[in-house]
């Protein structure tokens, strides 16, 4: 069989449970990842009796609606590939506009340690990233400005595991530290930072019904749900542990639950926190930039 005909192939069976831009999506992520090359360059050439097997495979888990990126155990965030397993959420795009928001901040202002003397300590920017899972925002951060001093925590062992895999992979030193953040008691392991970056839970568990069942079935519900009581309780959290770790002229930068926009600025905004509210690509306020 060549490439081009299994792409169809399986584009064709995927459509029984994804609409046909998704399944087609799937299907050329699948080729290019087991073929190891571009769907066009690819489409002629005949598999080979172990990519077969593999494809074969592949497509079989994908019809149980396990998602392509735990299939093949990696996915593309902010250009680097990452290996993400079932202990981890599938990164993305509205994080990659996160962690893309921070870099470009970063360099175009006082933290901008391109044109800062990093060899004393006090001009060293210190990152903390909290419940990091993969890893994907503190090492896109990381490598992307390596003069910063980042830490990651989390409180699942498997998926600093994960992360820590990652980090090594690409070169990118990062403090990681297995720390239950909710526990207040744990925060005084912890030191002072000048950017705190959070992508937390905040789906209530009440929103379980109207999400995908590649999402409930698969990801890491720890990492996706909280209360539907207390649908800010990360954010309440991270406002209080900022007040007392956030150096001076600090930023912290979250990812959002985009129905709780304003109820996430009205919480920082009530704490003291200067806060910016940002859309993402889709016109969803999906992230808040809060500085005191």
């Amino acid at each position: 069989m060549r490439w081009k005909e299994y792409y169809q192939q399986l584009s064709k069976s995927l459509q029984a449970i994804y609409d046909q831009s998704e399944a087609d999506a799937i299907a050329r992520t699948v080729v290019e990842s087991i073929g190891n090359g571009t769907l066009s360059g690819l489409g002629e050439k005949e598999l080979t009796a172990e990519e077969e097997q593999r494809s074969t495979e592949t497509q079989r888990q994908l019809l149980t609606h396990r998602p392509v990126q735990y299939v093949l155990n990696e996915a593309w965030f902010y250009g680097l590939k990452f290996e993400v397993n079932e202990t981890v959420l599938i990164p993305r795009p509205e994080t990659e506009e996160l962690v893309d928001w921070i870099i470009k901040n970063v360099r175009s202002t006082m933290y901008d340690v391109k044109v800062r003397p990093v060899h004393q300590t006090s001009d060293i920017v210190h990152v903390l990233d909290i419940g990091t899972g993969s890893g994907c925002i503190p090492i896109s951060i990381k490598k992307n400005i390596p003069a910063l001093e980042v830490t990651a925590i989390d409180v699942c062992s498997e998926a600093l595991h994960t992360a820590i895999y990652n980090a090594v992979n690409h070169e990118t030193e990062i403090n990681f530290q297995l720390l239950d953040f909710l526990d207040e008691n744990k925060w005084n392991e912890l030191s002072k930072y000048d950017i705190i970056v959070s992508n937390p839970p905040y789906i209530k568990s009440s929103e379980a019904k109207t999400m995908s069942q590649h999402v409930l079935d698969y990801e890491p519900h720890k990492a996706l749900f909280v209360p539907d009581e207390d649908g800010l309780l990360f954010y309440r959290k991270i406002a209080d542990f900022a007040l007392t770790h956030l150096n001076s002229n600090g930023v912290v930068y979250l990812e959002i639950n985009q129905q709780l926009g304003k109820e996430t600025a009205d919480l920082f905004q009530q704490k003291g926190f200067t806060v910016e509210l940002k859309k993402d690509m889709s016109g969803n306020e999906r992230m808040i930039k809060a500085s005191r």
